[in-house]
């Protein structure tokens, strides 16, 4: 997955309508042009893209742009596109290795699922790192010295501590979501709709 659909989505889906500049604009105050392949050329083409595959539903203004070009095309999301959002954003919390800018722009939108399936996402995810590590050391012998092994050691000492911090990060997460922490989806303030608004 890249990071640049379910960023599209997500900003286009807390504006409700918008044209490419003001999701582009949105991404950047986001820093996300910083820390993920969102930028201004594949910010348009997702856009075109997703509306071509039924994502979004996409309107030509009636007047030209303030700049003089053509008329602008505002995009929103349809059904199809709601959907696929929402399941890409449940995909990218529950990976327990996806690509470090994905993980950041799934965290950055989690708001948008209701509480408890942020939970259960992320649950699944605290479960695959566990089962991840324990995979690892289920294959190394008693009393194994990893120093001992060289470059090899080195990797298996990546992949333990890679595990180790995930696992631990997955979890204060899901500490502080239990305590309360973010306005979720559905809740009083969110700031956005919660899928089930979506289908009133």
């Amino acid at each position: 997955m890249k990071p640049v659909r379910l960023l599209v989505l997500g900003a286009l889906r807390r504006r409700g309508r918008a044209h490419g500049y003001q999701i582009r604009a949105d991404l950047e105050s986001w820093g996300a042009h910083e820390w993920s392949t969102a930028t201004s050329g594949s910010v348009y083409h997702a856009l075109k893209s997703m509306a071509g595959q039924g994502l979004l539903a996409a309107t030509s203004d009636a007047d030209p742009s303030v700049a003089g070009g053509p008329p602008r095309i505002e995009y929103e999301l349809t059904d199809q596109g709601e959907q696929e959002y929402l399941s890409l954003l449940r995909e990218a919390l529950a990976d327990r290795e996806p690509r470090l800018d994905v993980l950041c722009a799934a965290v950055g939108l989690i708001e948008d699922l209701p509480r408890g399936q942020a939970l259960q996402v992320l649950r699944t995810r605290a479960d695959a790192m566990r089962d991840w590590r324990t995979s690892i050391t289920a294959h190394l012998p008693a009393d194994t010295e990893l120093d001992a092994w060289g470059p090899v050691g080195e990797v298996i000492s990546l992949w333990l501590a890679t595990a180790d911090t995930g696992a631990q990060w997955t979890r204060r997460l899901i500490n502080r979501l239990e305590e309360g922490a973010f306005c979720m989806a559905g809740e009083p303030g969110s700031p956005t709709r919660s899928p089930a608004q979506q289908a009133e």
